[in-house]
């Protein structure tokens, strides 16, 4: 397959990179020479410097040839323009864009976007998603991470081993049966000292460890006591960050948990203005800096169970999750884009890390992957993804049990989903043509994976 990457940044390049390694032909176009420079020099893909969005530009890069255009440059007016010119110039079947303003992604302007319109196959708004995401960690506030798959039938939790607490600790995974009967979950990756492992049974979990576990969503509370977390649904919350994420977030708690009490906190006067009539009764919106004490203080910080910092500097997101935790707020969550910073951020005492690069970039690869695969999340850049996919007639998965048919090194079954049933797999279990599976795959194992869960007549997307 052949792409064109609008954008040399971190989402661009990394996406790049993986759509590289998989064997597509790809060239990324920046508007900075020195990135696309630096692109082109580090990674095995064609950089090239020019607008995004000149059709010359679109042209040197192959655009007449290319299957897929997938635009993330920074400004939301490029990215839309350059799927225009990708469709009606050069007839690029399928355009992806990255829109952040929420003045595109109202419900009452859906009609700007389709074929005869503004051809986008698929528009990705980090920021909607963003919010969505750390909505469903304050609703399970033991773990550091969750995402919901199979509409809502499975549940993935990143969930932290406490040394005292975690019944696990000292344990292998085998021994998982006797400790917890009818445990009814799957740990599908252990990240310890910063690196990530797919689990055998007889690996011993350790403290500090990060399991990701797949299980029912009916069950995540008994799973997280017996791991050691018992923590209650937040009552006070205080947001850092009146930009799109922090008022969506807002907005979105608002209608779903109204007793839910919500001070807001935007450093700017004018912006703090609007949003306070935006929101309404919704949230008490207070000027400041959050990285004065007595605006923290202000905003009942030390009574908070939480604080949620999604400011654009990440600076800003850490040191204000700091001195909130300093001051007595019990939780931390914190949106942070430069990767460099994520081993160092347990240590500041940040309960849950929030990644805008990782979801665009699991959102964008859901649509580069199999038409069998519905649903992808990334589980660190350099390490895999969970996946959920149709299992498809004719494909190896389906021609015996697990032991049998022999999963590649690097890929772990996490549950099937048979007629709205959740199973918890075992070495005996068998999937059927039509079960929805919910996978771990590194990196490495992708092609075996994917040649694994192949059907008959399965192709690249359309």
């Amino acid at each position: 397959m052949r792409v064109i990457v609008c954008g040399a940044g971190q989402v661009g390049s990394t996406i790049a990179r993986h759509l590289a390694s998989e064997g597509n032909d790809v060239t990324v176009v920046d508007i900075a020479p020195e990135q696309a420079r630096r692109i082109d020099e580090s990674h095995d893909v064609r950089g090239m410097a020019g607008h995004a969005a000149h059709p010359e530009v679109l042209e040197r890069a192959g655009a007449k040839d290319a299957d897929m255009l997938i635009a993330v440059t920074r400004s939301d007016e490029v990215n839309m323009v350059a799927c225009e010119v990708a469709y009606s110039l050069f007839n690029v079947r399928r355009r992806i864009a990255r829109v952040r303003h929420h003045g595109y992604l109202a419900p009452i302007w859906s009609g700007l976007y389709g074929r005869d319109r503004m051809p986008i196959d698929v528009l990705i708004s980090p920021e909607t998603e963003i919010a969505a995401g750390i909505a469903r960690r304050l609703r399970t506030p033991g773990a550091f991470d969750t995402v919901s798959l199979v509409d809502g039938r499975v549940q993935l939790l990143g969930i932290h081993c406490n040394t005292e607490a975690c019944a696990v600790v000292g344990k292998r995974l085998s021994d998982l049966p006797q400790l917890l009967p009818d445990h009814g979950f799957v740990v599908v990756a252990v990240v310890r000292e910063g690196k990530a492992f797919v689990p055998g049974g007889r690996d011993v979990i350790e403290a500090d460890d990060d399991l990701y576990l797949v299980t029912e969503p009916r069950r995540a509370d008994r799973v997280m006591a017996f791991l050691g977390h018992k923590e209650r649904p937040a009552q006070r919350i205080v947001i850092v960050g009146g930009g799109n994420v922090g008022v969506t977030l807002a907005r979105e708690l608002a209608r779903s948990a109204p007793a839910l009490e919500i001070k807001l906190i935007e450093h700017d006067r004018e912006r703090a203005e609007l949003v306070s009539g935006e929101l309404g009764d919704g949230a008490l919106v207070l000027h400041g800096d959050a990285l004065d004490k007595d605006v923290l203080r202000e905003a009942s910080v030390d009574a908070a169970d939480t604080i949620v910092a999604v400011t654009n500097d990440d600076e800003t997101n850490i040191f204000a999750s700091v001195l909130a935790k300093r001051e007595g707020c019990g939780r931390a969550i914190t949106l942070v884009n430069k990767s460099s910073y994520e081993p160092i951020l347990p240590a500041l005492g940040i309960d849950a890390v929030v990644s805008p690069n990782a979801v665009t970039i699991s959102t964008i690869l859901r649509h580069v992957r199999p038409r069998s695969v519905s649903a992808l999340y990334t589980l660190r850049e350099d390490f895999g993804e969970v996946i959920e996919a149709t299992a498809q007639q004719g494909s190896r998965l389906v021609r015996g049990n697990l032991r049998q048919i022999g999963l590649p090194e690097g890929m772990l079954i996490g549950a099937i989903v048979r007629d709205g049933e959740v199973v918890i797999p075992r070495g005996t279990s068998r999937i059927e043509p039509g079960d929805r599976v919910v996978a771990l795959v590194t990196w490495a194992a992708l092609h075996d994976a994917e040649a694994l869960m192949a059907g008959a007549s399965e192709s690249a997307p359309a």
